[in-house]
């Protein structure tokens, strides 16, 4: 059985890396997660500081460690740059063998595919390595480039979780998509 235990293995793909977030992403993860346009689909508000994204990535860290979730950060191969981060926000190996994943990318790549690259190869980590048998992804419904990118990979919207996050705007509704272990492999 899968075990985590703060190991995160690098992914490659074409363009990306894929490693383990650390503090010294802190000043890029903060860049993205301040910036209003990649937070406001996000159940987390912008972040004020430095320190703010310090903690989110110590957090992050320790949930891996206590197998209770994990990220990666997204790394352009060409220049080294960080930009984005994706990963499993939680997985349940009995039972229903399935995870949920979350992501985000700087404003400045969206639309060029790196998205979609980076959750292939999570979805490839996910099923092969991990043993899932379903990922799910939560999407504000008001969010269609993300429905749009999770369509593209094959995932299907089950429908409408009403009121699941309390954020400080209130309430918010999120959409539940899914892709199966089955769906995946014969692709």
């Amino acid at each position: 059985m899968y075990v985590c235990g703060g190991y995160i293995p690098e992914l490659k793909t074409e363009r990306l890396l894929l490693r383990k977030l650390m503090r010294k992403d802190s000043k890029e993860i903060y860049t993205i997660w301040s910036d209003p346009k990649v937070t406001a689909y996000m159940n987390i508000s912008a972040m004020h500081s430095v320190q703010e994204a310090e903690d989110m990535i110590d957090l992050l860290d320790q949930a891996s460690r206590t197998e209770d979730g994990f990220r990666y950060a997204i790394i352009l191969q060409e220049s080294g740059a960080v930009i984005g981060s994706c990963g499993f926000n939680y997985w349940q190996l009995q039972g229903a063998f399935r995870g949920e994943i979350g992501y985000e990318l700087a404003s400045t790549h969206w639309r060029k595919g790196y998205m979609t690259e980076a959750l292939r190869a999570l979805l490839q980590y996910g099923f092969e390595t991990m043993g899932l048998n379903r990922i799910e992804a939560l999407v504000d419904p008001r969010n269609t480039a993300s429905q749009q990118l999770l369509h593209a990979l094959s995932f299907q919207c089950e429908g409408l979780l009403r009121q699941l996050h309390y954020t400080s705007t209130g309430y918010k509704d999120m959409q539940m998509h899914s892709i199966l272990f089955e769906e995946w492999k014969y692709k």
